[in-house]
């Protein structure tokens, strides 16, 4: 079986690539209300979108426990692999990496497992766990997959513009961004994952501009493994188009946030990530 790779369901992955390259998702849960759902198999991205819409309160969101990660990992083992890595959602956003960690401890006895603290979210997530997959698939040992996987990380950057504030205000995520909540209102403000955290990134008037900020970074060194991220957004083709004169449309992975980080990022959302050449 070789070298399996587990991530969570902050990945944002377009289904196609996750099944291509056998990567296992531990899903996070959504709640609207009373009603419990679990990411990506009870609720997909495009009804999480629907139903936050016209939602009376904002949804919440939970950690997969550590019981969720230990039968992942359980099964894995039994089923052959030689070694796990599980590269999960910024420790600094949620608790997954805390389950994560703890079903690793009970399980490594029976195989390798390497936990990784991606200190990113959406995406940026994904693209270190595509990395893995890809190298996985390869027949690489776990040492070199995890040594590759936390240079990559190291090298990560993601930025989002948001449509509206109110919903990462509400859901208490903006972290050191937080003095943008006086002041920003009436623009449309540019984030960026660092270090694990929301910080402010750009101050910009009209959501043209935003992603014109968006292209500009991707323009500012040389990158790799470019991915655009979306929560329904009207103008993804647009940033797509930005970006085009700096990397092919046809090497840029494109996915739609789902609930995990749309929760907290709200409607309209878009974003993107890659990583700084070596």
């Amino acid at each position: 079986m070789g070298v399996r790779i587990v991530t969570d369901s902050a990945c944002d992955l377009p289904q196609e690539l996750v099944d291509a390259l056998g990567i296992e998702i531990v899903p996070l849960t959504i709640r609207f209300g009373s009603e419990e759902l679990v990411d990506r198999f009870e609720l997909t991205p495009d009804e999480f979108w629907r139903r936050l819409r016209i939602a009376e309160a904002l949804p919440e969101t939970s950690a997969p426990s550590a019981g969720a990660f230990e039968q992942r990992f359980r099964d894995l083992a039994g089923r052959g692999a030689t070694g796990i890595v599980c590269v999960n959602l910024s420790s600094r956003l949620s608790a997954t990496m805390q389950s994560a960690q703890v079903a690793a401890a009970a399980v490594g006895a029976e195989c390798p497992i390497h936990v990784i603290d991606s200190l990113t979210c959406s995406l940026g997530l994904g693209s270190l766990v595509l990395t893995a997959a890809r190298r996985a698939a390869d027949g690489d040992p776990v040492e070199k997959i995890v040594n590759e996987v936390i240079d990559r990380r190291d090298r990560t950057r993601l930025f989002g513009s948001l449509d509206t504030l109110e919903f990462i205000k509400r859901g208490g995520r903006i972290g050191n961004a937080r003095a943008l909540l006086g002041t920003m209102l009436s623009l449309k403000p540019v984030l960026e994952v660092r270090d694990g955290a929301v910080e402010e990134a750009g101050r910009v008037r009209t959501r043209s501009k935003s992603l014109r900020l968006l292209a500009d970074k991707v323009r500012e060194q040389p990158v790799d493994s470019v991915a655009v991220l979306h929560g329904q957004a009207s103008d993804v083709d647009e940033l797509l188009e930005l970006l085009d004169p700096i990397v092919p449309k046809d090497e840029i992975v494109v996915g739609v946030v789902g609930p995990v980080i749309g929760t907290h990022a709200g409607p309209g959302v878009i974003g993107v990530t890659f990583q700084v050449r070596a």
